[in-house]
């Protein structure tokens, strides 16, 4: 599994909106009806949406989250060998500083977690932890992982 990183605006289709999201200091992760692992919000884009607007939906619909600021940080891409990703796809990595949860909406998420630092049960261990890096390094200043 290979996940590389792209300036946001990178000319390719955008199948998913993928947001690092934080309350007041403490990463957000969800952990899905199906599932004993944790991942961070995110979710498909939808017909007649803008990549933004995916995310803003999918942040509310998995952590009912109703005020906050989001900001791109790059797309991503993600391509290997193994059963569900044999091509490369695109999606938009966003970040998000969530000032107040509302209601969960009826959704697949069973719950919400704030932590202090990464779980060691994630989803998606090949993709989700480089996602959280990239986002790390915009915070910090850097964009060195980020290709033209």
């Amino acid at each position: 599994m290979t996940v590389k990183f792209y300036n946001a605006n990178h000319s390719c289709k955008l199948k998913y909106a993928v947001i690092a999201a934080f309350y007041k200091g403490k990463y957000v992760f969800v952990r899905h009806k199906k599932r004993d692992t944790l991942e961070i919000p995110g979710g498909h884009w939808e017909s007649g949406e803008t990549i933004e607007r995916t995310a803003e939906r999918e942040l509310f619909e998995e952590t009912g989250a109703v005020r906050f600021t989001l900001e791109k940080i790059c797309i991503y891409s993600v391509s290997g060998d193994d059963t569900r990703q044999s091509d490369e796809t695109f999606g938009m990595l966003f970040y998000a500083d969530i000032e107040e949860f509302g209601d969960m909406p009826e959704s697949e998420i069973a719950e919400v977690r704030l932590l202090d630092s990464c779980p060691e049960n994630w989803t998606y261990p090949e993709i989700q932890p480089e996602l959280l890096n990239c986002v790390r390094k915009f915070l910090n200043g850097f964009s060195d992982n980020i290709d033209e």
